[in-house]
């Protein structure tokens, strides 16, 4: 298994991964053409965030998403971890934990990102005790947000 910065090749595969996380953590049905128009920008713009892949044998097998936000209390960047997902038949193989484990030395290298955050469903328990084994910790903040895209439908 390799972890390599995604391409605009990888847009479809991604978008396929977004479309299942949403229906496996949150039994929502995503707009898949929807979908690949944002994991295509966002693989056209580094300013909108990147995408890292896990591949094996040519196939990818899971991806993460960073993106940027800014803390003036801290003077850097949070990288937020988004769009997390492996494939079923790559589960239980190390797949999150390369990924992360790539994610988190890139960042710890970096003078201007002051740290790792990520947002998950209250009921994904699973999810959540990954991220703790991974000596993540949960926050005092909780989560609000205007859904102005999927809301509407």
């Amino acid at each position: 298994m390799r972890i390599r910065k995604a391409r605009i090749t990888d847009a479809e595969i991604i978008a396929e991964y977004n479309s299942r996380l949403a229906w496996e953590t949150e039994e929502r049905r995503l707009n898949l053409p929807r979908v690949r128009k944002g994991v295509s920008a966002l693989l056209k713009d580094p300013k909108k965030g990147i995408y890292f892949v896990a591949e094996e044998k040519g196939q990818v097998i899971g991806q993460i998403q960073i993106t940027r936000e800014w803390s003036d209390w801290r003077n850097g960047n949070f990288w937020w971890i988004q769009s997390v997902y492996v494939a079923e038949e790559f589960r239980q193989r190390g797949v999150f934990r390369s990924l992360y484990a790539h994610v988190h030395k890139l960042a710890r290298s970096r003078r201007d990102v002051c740290g790792l955050r990520l947002y998950v469903d209250e009921h994904n328990h699973r999810a959540q005790q990954a991220y703790e084994r991974l000596g993540m910790a949960e926050s005092n903040y909780k989560f609000f947000e205007i859904d102005f895209v999927l809301k509407a439908g």
